[in-house]
């Protein structure tokens, strides 16, 4: 048996200590580029006629200088996003025809043609190039020896380039798998754009040192439950899909982050957009507009935007955001489907109603959510003819905050839908309950708020909490105040009350004359009764103008049959002034203040009732 040149012996260790090098950069996570241009120069060391370039491949078949030390930076930028092809040179030919390419003469190679006056010039004679695959099959790079001189590998460089493909294999393969992973964990999979990790990212290292160079916005979907919950999950997909596509669109070059299910953030930037925000918000709004077909259901994105730009008082780029999302919530109170720009003062108010929302989130996972009833009464005989169902959070001392104070919760859609369902589920037990007493109660009033309607769920929770107590609708009278009450003119959601009001339910425009006391809701609108407000009652003296107004008031109910209550009265002189004017209910402290269910009971079975009937 023939024995090996000790030369070969040596030239085989120092490969076998190079690839556990190589595999060692490899296994802790080194740098692509550095593990890649240390394989280049020891395989240059190894073997000092050559010089070593790998270069990588995209999925768009472009080539990319990857490490080629021994190479002019001029000679590799050339290479740079060139199509693999037959004919482009060693690289792009064995990329192309997944096989390795041996060129011995540049100057006569007609591969070479396009690139043999670039190669010539830096005594580049000859190149040898293999196709480096990963593990999909798919050709992820090149792995090439240049020469100074024409000719054709040795048997030793052949050994060098079979003991390195492997390694670069190993090394753009784990590449691309930390690449995928990063992207994945920055991209948002349903749209495509920057996820909230990613935001987060880019938040951190936004500078606030130079007011008025950036600009945040949030854009917050305003339907996408409704649409969810009307026509699926797959129809509020394709609902964001469109956002998000429309929203990069209008708002390119700068950037859009998905944050949240139905959230966007846009980072405003371009010195075009940050000199008129108000008409840059208007465009991303105005290109939500246009109808989408969601699963054959025509249906229009609407969004409300936040903004906030950075300004001298803002520590970091958190602070910004902060003041973006009071901007949100003060917009999404103010009237959604529009843009509020953030404005010192604002965030009182905003924090405020985040405190209250903590409060009644509290209450409502406590249990501590109480109903409270207050007296209707005939003035003229002070007959108990229904009661209203008050909101009362119980506290921790045992007193209780009533709805006033927590008001500002119940804009919120969310919450105010929790509450609504808690206070209809506790007045249809305590309705069954007094039916089960044989206790004279005929009707109950319970309020609702604006954001009750912007839920699309008001109708269904009515119908359900009623007909799991087995009661008929038209024990229950909704109160809808002044300013709620032109959410009523939404098709939708007038249908779904006409349809209550069908099987008995009533509604009563309460807070009267809060809002200006307008007279058309009375024509057009379903409304079966209507409740003055304290504020007029407070101001009725014998010829004076609240006296005036409620007396107008009072003839024209009649003349379209429509029940009247004055509320808050707290005083006989009041109740006999409302009488005289032709007003037959009333409620108020005068008569009783609101009392639990205990009281309320024994109010009613005390009181002497009369025939009068509240929605006769």
């Amino acid at each position: 048996m023939p024995s090996i040149a000790p030369q070969v012996i040596k030239a085989g260790r120092k490969l076998l200590g190079l690839r556990n090098i190589i595999l060692e950069m490899i296994a802790k996570g080194a740098d692509l580029k550095a593990t890649i241009d240390h394989l280049c120069l020891e395989i240059e060391t190894l073997a000092p006629d050559v010089i070593c370039s790998v270069l990588t491949v995209d999925r768009d078949g472009l080539l990319h200088p990857l490490a080629a030390p021994g190479l002019p930076e001029e000679y590799c930028a050339g290479l740079d996003g060139l199509m693999i092809g037959p004919d482009i040179g060693s690289c792009g030919s064995a990329a192309y025809l997944r096989e390795p390419v041996v060129v011995t003469d540049i100057a006569s190679d007609a591969r070479w043609t396009d690139f043999r006056d670039a190669a010539l010039r830096h005594g580049l004679r000859a190149c040898w190039s293999t196709p480096i695959f990963g593990e999909t099959g798919r050709v992820i790079g090149t792995f090439a020896l240049y020469c100074r001189e024409p000719r054709a590998p040795s048997k030793d460089e052949d050994a060098i380039v079979d003991a390195c493909i492997h390694l670069c294999a190993i090394a753009l393969d784990r590449h691309e798998r930390v690449v995928e992973r990063e992207r994945r964990a920055n991209v948002d999979l349903l749209t495509g754009l920057s996820n909230r990790a990613s935001f987060g990212t880019t938040l951190s290292q936004l500078p606030c040192h130079d007011p008025g160079s950036w600009a945040l916005l949030v854009l917050d979907l305003d339907n996408l439950k409704v649409i969810n919950d009307g026509f699926g999950h797959h129809a509020g997909d394709l609902l964001i899909q469109a956002a998000a596509t429309r929203t990069e669109t209008v708002a390119s070059p700068n950037r859009v982050f998905r944050i949240g299910g139905d959230e966007f953030a846009i980072l405003v930037q371009s010195s075009e957009a940050l000199r008129d925000l108000e008409a840059f918000a208007a465009r991303l709004l105005e290109s939500l507009s246009a109808p989408l077909n969601c699963n054959g259901h025509a249906v229009v994105p609407k969004a409300t935007i936040g903004g906030a730009v950075v300004g001298p008082g803002d520590r970091d780029a958190e602070s910004v955001r902060q003041n973006a999302d009071f901007a949100l919530y003060h917009a999404k109170e103010t009237g959604r489907g529009g843009f509020v720009r953030y404005w010192r003062g604002i965030d009182t108010r905003i924090i405020h109603r985040i405190a209250a929302i903590r409060d009644v989130d509290a209450a409502l996972r406590d249990g501590r959510v109480e109903a409270h009833y207050q007296p209707i009464v005939h003035l003229d005989t002070q007959a108990i003819v229904s009661m209203e169902a008050l909101c009362r959070l119980r506290m921790a001392n045992g007193g209780h905050l009533a709805a006033a104070a927590f008001r500002e919760a119940t804009d919120d859609i969310n919450v105010a839908s929790e509450l609504t369902q808690r206070m209809l589920d506790i007045v249809a037990r305590d309705l069954r309950h007094w039916q089960r007493r044989s206790v004279p109660v005929e009707h109950i009033g319970v309020n609702v708020s604006l954001a009750d309607f912007h839920g699309g769920q008001l109708d269904k929770q009515i119908a359900s909490a009623l007909a799991d107590h087995g009661l008929p609708l038209h024990h229950l009278v909704i109160e809808i105040t002044e300013s709620a009450y032109p959410a009523l003119r939404d098709k939708a959601v007038l249908e779904a009350i006409e349809a209550l009001r069908s099987k008995g339910l009533r509604i009563a425009l309460d807070d009267f004359g809060t809002g200006g006391g307008l007279l058309m809701p009375l024509l057009t609108m379903p409304v079966d009764m209507i409740k003055i407000d304290k504020v007029l009652v407070d101001r009725l003296a014998p010829e004076g103008a609240g006296a005036a107004v409620i007396g107008g008031l009072l003839h024209t109910a009649r003349e379209l049959s429509i029940p009247v209550i004055a509320e808050g009265i707290e005083s006989k002189a009041q109740a006999i002034h409302l009488a005289r004017l032709g007003c037959r209910l009333g409620q108020g402290y005068f008569f009783s203040r609101p009392v639990d269910r205990n009281a309320a009971t024994d109010l009613l079975l005390s009181a002497k009732h009369g025939n009068a009937m509240l929605l006769a």
